[in-house]
Parts: C-alpha cells; sequence; structure tokens
C-alpha cells in the first residue's frame, strides 16, 4: 500500500495497521462469543452507537458494562463478520480514524471507528442493506419492459392508473405514513426502493404546500449541502438557500418522480389498532370520501412539534387588531404603518418582525428568554462547512458520510465537540454580540455553550440563524421588549417591568411566534391519551437541561425507532434527519413486512408523558 501522509504527519499504513489489528482482534472476540474480550477492546468509559445493525433500535452504548451486556443478549443472533477497511484509515492529533464494512446474518453494515492508544473510544454501527431484500438499483434495476409482444398489454402509464384506483381499497398498504411533508416524502421515497407498499396521508392539496402556505419571505435557513433527499440531491446550481415556494415545488416533482402513493387532500380522522386481525384501522376523509385504511404499521411523520402554542394571556380575547399565531402569518397584506407586536425571539420571530419592518411596519419583538443566535455566515464555515459544504465535497465528505460523521458523535460527547465550534464563533463575532447585547437582547451559547445543534437536539427552540434580521434589532429599527407578558388590552400588550402598570406596547396586530406543543398532541387526538402517553415524552435525550428534562436516556425520544407502542412508528426531524434516519427505519420496517426476526434491545423507557 502506498504509504501517504496524513494532516498530522503520520503515515497512513500506521493507521491502517492500527485499525486492521483492533478489527482482527474485535472479529475474533465476536466469532468466538465472547462478548467480555470484546468490550475489553474498548476504552473503560468508550462508546458504541448503534443504528439497528445489532439492537434492531437506535441506540448508545456507554461503558464497557453496557457493550458487554448489549454482546451478551444479541451476538448469537448477529453473528457478525467481515469486519474490514473501507479505505484507508487517518489520523490526527492522536486519533485514528477509519471507515469500517461488516456484515450480520440478515444485513450488510457501514462503520465508523474512532481508536486512541489502540482502544476504541468511538464505534458507531449502522444497518445499511438487508440481504436478500436489497433495493433494485444499478445492475438489478428493473427492465421497465417486456420485450415479448402480447395482445392486451398494458403501458407504464396504464398499470400507474389502475394501481391508484385500486390501491388502499381493494389492496392495502403495509404502511401508512400520516404527514406528507420533507419527512414523509422521503421515507416513503425509501419504502418504495424497498418494496414496502405505503400511503402518504396529507391534508395539503398538493406536495410541497406546507412550504408555500408559510410567510412569503422564508428561505431555508439551513445550506443545501445539509437538506438534499434521498436518491434525488439537488442540481449543482441549486440556492444555498432556496426559498420555501422553490422547496414545495421541488417536493411536489420529487413525489411524481418518485411515483410515491400520496394521497393529498386527505385528512386522517382516528385510528385504532385491531388486535384481532393485527393491523391498524385508519379511517380518512379523501377529499370528501370517508375510506378505512388497514395498515400493519402507522407512522407518524408531523414534523417535530405539535399544535400551534398560543398562550392563554389575560385580555387576549379583547384585543380589538388582528392576532395569529406564527404559523398563520403569510406575510400578505397591507401593514404600512401598523403597530405590530410579535411575542418571541427565536426563528421564525425575526422572520416575521423583518417581514412586517420590510412592509412598513412599526415593528416590536417582546423577548421571555434568551435566545441563542449564530450568524449564518459562521455558522457555515465553523459549524457545517467541514461536513456541509463544496470544500467539504471536495474532501471526499459525500452527503452520506457528512451524516454518518455527524452521527458517530455519541449525545455524551457532542457538548464537548460543539462547544469549541461556539466559543470559535463568539471570538469571531464579538463586535456583532457586543452591538446586540447593547441593544438590549438576551443572549445565550445554551447552557452548557453548546450552541445551536444541542439546543435543536435537546429542545427544538431557542435559537435563531441570523440571515439579517438582527442588524435591524441592533439598528432599533426593531423595537426590543424584555419581560413577560401579563395581558393584552384592547390596543396593547402590557409586559412586566417591575412596575406597577407595566409597560404598554401599543398594537393593532399581535403575532404570537410561541412555538409549537408535543408531538404527542396528534397521538392523542387522532388514536387515544392512553396510546399517547405509552409512547411517552418525543424528542430530547434526558440532558436535563430548559424542556429536555432527565434521566439520561442517550438517544432522541421515540424517533425513527420502536415506540412502546407495537407498530406505531414517529419520523421527522429536518431536512437532513429525515434524510439520513429514513434509511433505519425503513429498513426496520422492510425486515419486519418480510418476516425476519426483529428482536428489540432495550426498548427505550417512558419517563415523561409529554
Amino acid at each position: 500500500m502506498t504509504e501517504t501522509a496524513t494532516a498530522a504527519g503520520t503515515r497512513a499504513s500506521d493507521a491502517d495497521t492500527a485499525v486492521g489489528t483492533w478489527l482482527a482482534s474485535f472479529g475474533e472476540a465476536l466469532s468466538r462469543g465472547d462478548a467480555e474480550g470484546a468490550a475489553d477492546l474498548f476504552e473503560v468509559d468508550g462508546y458504541w452507537r448503534d443504528f439497528v445493525a445489532f439492537t434492531w433500535n437506535l441506540k448508545t452504548l456507554e461503558g464497557r458494562d453496557e457493550i458487554r451486556r448489549m454482546l451478551d443478549a444479541r451476538l448469537d443472533d448477529v453473528a457478525p463478520s467481515g469486519w474490514h477497511l473501507d479505505e484507508p484509515a487517518t489520523e490526527t492529533d492522536g486519533v485514528v480514524e477509519a471507515w469500517v464494512v461488516f456484515e450480520t446474518a440478515v444485513a450488510r453494515g457501514w462503520a465508523h471507528l474512532r481508536l486512541r492508544d489502540g482502544k476504541a473510544w468511538t464505534l458507531l454501527t449502522t444497518m445499511q442493506e438487508l440481504k436478500g431484500f436489497e433495493e433494485r438499483r444499478g445492475a438489478a434495476r428493473e427492465t421497465g419492459v417486456e420485450h415479448v409482444i402480447t395482445r392486451g398489454r398494458k403501458s407504464w402509464l396504464e398499470r400507474k392508473e389502475e394501481h391508484a384506483r385500486t390501491f388502499g381499497r381493494e389492496e392495502q398498504p403495509y404502511v401508512v405514513i400520516v404527514g406528507g411533508g420533507q419527512g414523509g416524502i422521503g421515507l416513503a421515497a425509501r419504502l418504495k426502493r424497498l418494496g414496502v407498499p405505503a400511503i402518504v396521508i396529507e391534508r395539503n392539496e398538493r406536495p410541497g404546500d406546507s412550504w408555500r402556505k408559510r410567510y412569503k419571505s422564508l428561505h431555508l435557513h439551513d445550506p443545501v449541502w445539509y437538506d438534499h433527499l434521498p436518491y434525488l440531491p439537488f442540481p449543482d446550481d441549486w440556492p444555498v438557500f432556496a426559498a420555501k415556494d422553490k422547496i414545495g415545488d421541488w417536493l411536489e416533482h420529487y413525489t411524481a418522480l418518485m411515483e410515491l402513493d400520496y394521497w393529498s387532500g386527505t385528512e386522517c380522522l382516528r385510528a385504532d389498532f385491531d388486535d384481532d386481525g393485527g393491523t391498524w384501522r385508519v379511517r380518512v376523509n379523501r377529499r370528501g370520501e370517508e375510506l378505512e385504511l388497514r395498515p400493519t404499521h402507522l407512522v407518524f411523520a408531523l414534523g417535530v412539534s405539535g399544535y400551534p402554542n398560543v398562550p392563554d394571556f389575560p385580555g387576549r380575547d379583547d384585543f380589538a387588531g388582528e392576532q395569529w399565531h406564527s404559523s398563520q402569518f403569510t406575510g400578505e397584506g397591507d401593514f404600512e404603518g401598523r403597530r405590530a407586536v410579535v411575542i418571541g425571539s427565536n426563528n421564525s420571530a425575526h422572520d416575521i418582525c423583518a417581514a412586517l419592518w420590510e412592509k412598513g411596519a412599526q415593528v416590536t419583538m417582546v423577548q421571555r428568554s434568551s435566545t441563542h443566535i449564530s450568524r449564518s455566515e459562521s455558522l457555515m464555515s465553523l459549524a457545517l462547512g467541514p461536513l456541509y459544504s463544496e470544500e467539504a465535497l471536495a474532501n471526499g465528505v459525500t452527503t452520506e458520510k457528512a451524516d454518518m460523521l455527524f452521527a458517530s458523535w455519541p449525545y455524551r460527547l457532542l457538548p464537548g465537540a460543539q462547544v469549541p465550534v461556539y466559543e470559535q464563533m463568539a471570538e469571531r463575532d464579538a463586535e456583532f454580540y457586543q452591538q446586540l447585547t447593547d441593544a438590549g437582547f438576551e443572549l445565550d451559547f445554551g447552557e452548557d455553550g453548546s450552541g445551536l445543534f444541542l439546543k435543536y437536539l435537546r429542545r427544538g427552540s431557542g435559537y435563531y440563524i441570523d440571515v439579517g434580521a438582527s442588524q435591524l434589532v441592533i439598528d432599533g429599527r426593531i423595537s426590543l421588549a424584555r419581560g413577560q407578558v401579563t395581558r393584552i388590552e384592547p390596543d396593547a400588550v402590557v409586559i412586566d417591568d417591575g412596575s406597577a402598570e407595566g409597560r404598554r406596547l401599543p398594537a393593532d396586530l399581535i403575532v404570537y411566534a410561541t412555538g409549537y406543543g408535543s408531538m404527542n398532541q396528534w397521538l392523542t387526538d387522532i388514536v387515544s391519551p392512553e396510546v399517547a402517553d405509552r409512547v411517552g415524552k418525543v424528542w430530547g435525550f434526558g440532558s436535563d437541561t430548559t424542556k429536555d428534562p432527565g434521566p439520561w436516556e442517550g438517544e432522541l425520544r421515540n424517533m425513527w425507532k420502536p415506540t412502546n407502542v407495537e407498530q406505531l412508528w414517529i419520523h421527522g426531524g429536518n431536512l437532513h434527519q429525515s434524510r439520513h434516519y429514513s434509511r433505519y427505519l425503513a429498513l426496520q420496517l422492510k425486515a419486519r413486512m418480510e418476516g425476519l426476526d426483529t428482536p428489540v434491545y432495550e426498548l427505550q423507557e417512558v419517563h415523561h408523558t409529554s
């Protein structure tokens, strides 16, 4: 093998040798059923994060004892083998990193390994495909036509139209996905490629409408490299930050090109489980016609939150002007000279304040708690750039590798990996942050300084990616008021400023950028409160920080993995998460459809119900 220098100046062959030695010892220990011997190859406090391959779960094992216990329980069934390097390993600052492939009795896997002093610091193992049930791609793709001429044969279009008429009526889907945004669409595409019959239920009239109906100035705050859908990446001239209507159009065309069974204009009314039949009864209204679907599995893909949260402030019903939740704000209309109060200080609040200011409104933002702000340029270069950028692609970091690298950091270690990024950001943008502080804005970098991504994973809120609105606050063009809302008057919002009367903010328009409730609300209304409580809280991982109570759980609650309600699943997240984790959810569903044994290791306990 050619010996090339790594960034740390060591020979690639040295890293290869270290990984090869470790993999040989690891594979031998696994082959002889020596769980303790395999666990001893990890650091005492090492981490093994597994996505489906060993646990049929999304599970992080912390320390040798947890690793040994998992292997004792799962090794005989999994029968792992074939561990070897997928490409040359690298070494930087004493940490050897390697891409590894392996097999189990039923699947092929891909892994990422970090070694320190010959011991595993982190190991990520992922299932990539099921043996015998691979996607029909490449040389295995369908021919598309039989070169035999017969009378009465049907064209592709005729077969497609016949399927659309009968599917969901004469033939039942194996999976129903409630929610047809990017999450439901991406999962449906993966299921389609795996041959799993699925129907997506979406109340909007067209795919992409959930984006089109947002305020008209909305653009993605995440860059294009972070946002690809499965199989069909955006073109290489796609804008870095696409407009919401452009995303909506892409989702609509993607749905058509991937030939998804997408029922738009359809509302899910009710769902309950038929214990005798082993299927769900899902009642829907499809453009005025009520139908019952009987899927084996039911997936809720309704984003990362529940219904809009509108606080019941005293006097709200007596307000004389217009008032909306941020989800209802479109940006359409004449706002010239109107006194607008936006309650909230996170992403939507900033975007809406900016949109109202552009339309000539007198805008006041009410900040009720501290907010983390990252400038878009800094976030891209410091946090996202090494994984999701043109530079990353030039360095060989594909979208698939980037997703794996991000996942390779267990949540216990992720804050420590993120803190230096945001320390550098605070130093780089010190003048910007000082100007915001001088304007009266209350900033934070997360409770432990770990910044935006950890806030998102822990609570799904509390941050703004600055795309220009912060300068309006700094300049005073958007007024800022800090404090808790005490009441609404017919022509004002009143906040607590320490005085007996409070501070009156004159208003003839109020926008509540006050977030959303828990995803459990969808389960409560569509299935039952009892089922919602059995599933438990969705999102967060038990960090014992604001809105993410302990105890420590180590993975996002109930996302993309078996829940405590059999045959009920939760899917969602941003475009990156929907793309990456849909692979593992699709494989879990495919395995069950094909009758494979899927024993779930340590189903997550329910500690919180909402």
